[in-house]
């Protein structure tokens, strides 16, 4: 293990930093304590923004070609330690290493596709109404960014949002979950290797969420904020950002559908089932909440998901072959088993699991026949439980999908081509696999509709969330 990147200060101004007080940073498999880093003040984080103001117009303006290999020294630094990162993440925030080092790889790809689109921020020409006249556009970073990250995917969300903004020539004031702050900072020392100026990219720790998130949200000098996390947060930041009209970009909640249709390849469904729904034990954003099943594929699919999930191993994530982990937290525990419990007492048929473990730990759960009435229906568990619901006709599968105010990722089953185009249409989310559980890569734009957020990250539409359009008219 590489002690250098297990860091227990913030990062400020191109400087480490210790604070007046510290909070303690639990592994959630173990609840024995990993580290104590610096619980900042809103003080702290207001000086900080200060820093990135000033950093700004001298990053703006260096040549792009900088920019883009600063950043990818950042990538190669994220590869070379790949393991020790992996670690870290695991410790932190309770996932299995395995996922760990897949996270790595993913976040990593991101600041790749981002050091590469940093040399093609395009404009356009015009043609102009007028003989003489030469309109063009140009497009311009936005200024200093707020990015808030949450705790079940602590280095990849952050390099969705930190790398195209820094790639673009914004700085950054970057504000990770409590629960872990260590990969955030193990990123920062990596970036402080790869040569950013100080002040470009800067890590705020501290369990004050609400008041951080209040300053960035409203500090006059943040012209940005990207935030992952709830629908509930999502929207209060929203309504403090429009105070100073800011720029936004929020992934917010939700509440996946995975819809098997009765020409389905079932063996296949139930491989992309366990695959969406128990990465990070069910504490993913686009984590399958309800399956509903075509009638006639129902009882098999539902047989052979619950042999599959009664295979799944459960423990510390940096134990041999551990496949789900623990909850990040009491709280999410207890959502959990209330859950399953009000499934159950509506009706439910438990086939698999149905009961914590030892610790923060529930055993993989399979609920057949549950009540539309159930909490499970209309809320996002974040918990490795699969509630299957029936429905017989595709128009009464796409209406049960479609009932939530959510709509970031969804999924279906089907060997129909034309019913896949159908179904993905009339789909209402801003994500749709289709025969795979698994969707998301740098190349490919991320992000939700209706109350899942706004906005996009990764692929070139990720670059946009960064930068304005600068309008120019030449007269003659």
């Amino acid at each position: 293990m590489n002690k250098k990147l297990i860091i227990t200060q913030a990062y400020i101004n191109g400087k480490f930093i210790k604070g007046r007080k510290s909070f303690d940073v639990i592994n959630p498999a173990t609840g024995e304590i990993i580290a104590s880093v610096p619980d900042l003040t809103i003080a702290d984080c207001h000086a900080t923004i200060d820093h990135a103001h000033d950093a700004w117009p001298s990053w703006r303006d260096t040549e792009s070609t900088v920019r883009a290999n600063t950043v990818r020294k950042w990538y190669e630094l994220i590869i070379a330690n790949k393991q020790d990162l992996a670690r870290i993440m695991t410790m932190e925030s309770g996932k299995p290493f395995t996922e760990s080092l897949i996270e790595v790889d993913y976040g990593a790809s991101f600041v790749e596709w981002f050091a590469e689109e940093a040399k093609r921020i395009y404009g356009e020409t015009i043609p102009a109404p007028k003989t003489g006249q030469r309109l063009l556009t140009i497009r311009q970073p936005v200024g200093v960014v707020a990015a808030i990250t949450p705790w079940n995917f602590p280095l990849a969300m952050i390099t969705r949002k930190v790398a195209p903004a820094l790639a673009c020539g914004c700085t950054v004031v970057l504000r990770p979950a409590s629960q872990t702050p260590l990969t955030a900072l193990a990123m920062a020392q990596l970036a402080h290797e790869a040569g950013f100026p100080a002040g470009v990219f800067n890590v705020v720790t501290g369990k004050d969420s609400k008041g951080m998130g209040t300053e960035l949200a409203t500090n006059d000098k943040i012209r940005k904020i990207s935030f992952t996390g709830s629908t509930e947060v999502g929207r209060s930041l929203m309504a403090q950002a429009a105070e100073t009209i800011k720029k936004v970009s929020f992934e917010l909640g939700g509440n996946a559908p995975f819809l098997v249709f009765d020409d389905a390849d079932v063996d296949a469904a139930v491989q992309g089932a366990i695959a969406g729904k128990f990465r990070n034990s069910g504490q993913t954003c686009v984590s399958i909440n309800r399956f509903f099943v075509q009638d006639a594929v129902f009882d098999d699919f539902a047989k052979k998901l619950t042999t599959a999930v009664k295979k799944l191993k459960v423990g510390n994530g940096l134990d041999e072959g551990v496949q789900v982990g623990p909850l990040i937290s009491q709280d999410g525990l207890e959502k959990v088993k209330k859950h399953v419990k009000d499934a159950v007492d509506k009706g439910a048929k438990l086939l698999a699991g149905g009961k914590p473990k030892k610790g923060l730990f529930y055993h993989p759960t399979v609920l057949a026949d549950v009540s539309p009435s159930s909490l499970i229906a209309g809320e996002e568990t974040f918990g490795p439980v699969c509630a299957l619901f029936r429905f017989n006709t595709e128009e009464e599968g796409i209406a049960m999908a479609n009932d939530t105010e959510f709509g970031l990722a969804s999924y279906f089953y089907s060997k129909d081509v034309n019913r896949c185009w159908r179904v993905a249409e009339q789909l209402e989310a801003g994500m749709v696999g289709i025969n795979t559980g698994l969707l998301s890569n740098a190349a490919a734009p991320f992000g939700g509709v209706k109350q899942s957020g706004i906005g996009r990250e990764g692929s070139k539409h990720g670059l946009d969330e960064y930068t304005e359009i600068k309008y120019l008219c030449f007269g003659d």
